[in-house]
């Protein structure tokens, strides 16, 4: 277990280092931060990433002191994009059907950076119950972003989990590139990023226990970094915490010396802004990946 903890550790504290030595590259440029976003996902899906993996790594509280301030600093300067709330606020009361403000706001919500005025929004659209025509992964984002928030709703998480990919347990070959991510998305929002691992009902720990090995080994192969971050993540969301480390070490000999982790094994930009943007998002999977095998194997 020492040896997984360390590795963990380093790869987590060198990507979170990354981000935070290049943060200021994922910045709105010329303060041009709106609340009718064309393509959220470009704009300002990396600045939300950054509220996600520092607020879990705040949670947690078992990064060293330099990490927790680190994560500190990027999630203050996350917000501060996000004009302290103001821009979630005002993209969430002119489009009452989008999922992406709540999403997004539960993160720093999470670590006490609270916005009143998009809460009362929130909790109208909550009652309207307007946010369910999207994919059944999404709806369980949605339906634990309430439950974090404290917005009262009668969602049946273990009934949502059912109308997913996972929650069928099919057969295991039957999985691709997108289906894979969704899949390890379930398991994130169904335990709170693991908070909640005994959420996942036990035929479900089963067949995840039973076929990460074998997605695991297939990623790795492809050289899909990315992905097998999502999948350690998923192994340190289940009951029984699955960390192991020859999957580990793999995963650690694609890190840079810098931090810095490809998504897979195309070729990286030079130009520091387009490099930044094109793996900021492995990062972030690292970050989390490793913050929560540690925080399981201590058993905070």
């Amino acid at each position: 277990m020492t040896t997984v903890v360390h590795v963990a550790h380093d790869v987590a504290a060198g990507a979170l280092g990354w981000l935070h030595a290049n943060h200021e590259l994922g910045a709105f440029e010329d303060d041009a931060a709106i609340a009718d976003l064309n393509d959220p996902d470009e704009a300002y899906k990396p600045l939300c990433e950054l509220g996600l993996a520092s607020s879990l790594v705040l949670r947690e509280g078992v990064a060293g002191t330099a990490e927790q301030r680190a994560a500190s600093e990027l999630l203050d300067f996350s917000w501060k994009q996000m004009h302290e709330g103001d821009l979630l606020y005002e993209r969430q009361l002119r489009h009452a059907l989008l999922t992406d403000p709540l999403e997004t706001y539960v993160h720093y919500a999470r670590s006490g950076l609270r916005h009143e005025a998009l809460e009362e929004v929130l909790a109208q659209c909550s009652v309207a119950d307007s946010m369910t025509e999207v994919l059944p992964n999404r709806r369980l984002a949605v339906a634990n972003a309430h439950r974090v928030l404290g917005v009262h709703r009668d969602d049946d998480l273990a009934m949502m989990l059912r109308q997913t990919w996972l929650g069928r347990t099919p057969q295991p070959w039957a999985l691709d590139w997108y289906t894979a991510y969704y899949m390890t998305h379930t398991v994130f929002h169904l335990t709170d990023w693991g908070a909640l691992p005994g959420d996942l009902p036990p035929d479900v720990v089963e067949y995840l226990e039973n076929w990460l090995p074998a997605w695991i080994d297939v990623w790795a192969e492809a050289e899909q970094w990315d992905l097998l971050g999502e999948l350690l993540i998923v192994g340190a969301c289940l009951p029984e915490p699955r960390c192991e480390r020859a999957e580990w070490e793999l995963f650690a000999r694609a890190q840079h010396a810098d931090g810095f982790l490809p998504r897979d094994s195309g070729p990286v930009d030079d130009d520091p802004r387009k490099r930044y943007h094109d793996h900021q998002h492995t990062a972030v999977v690292a970050t989390i990946a490793g913050t929560l095998t540690l925080s399981r194997l201590f058993g905070t």
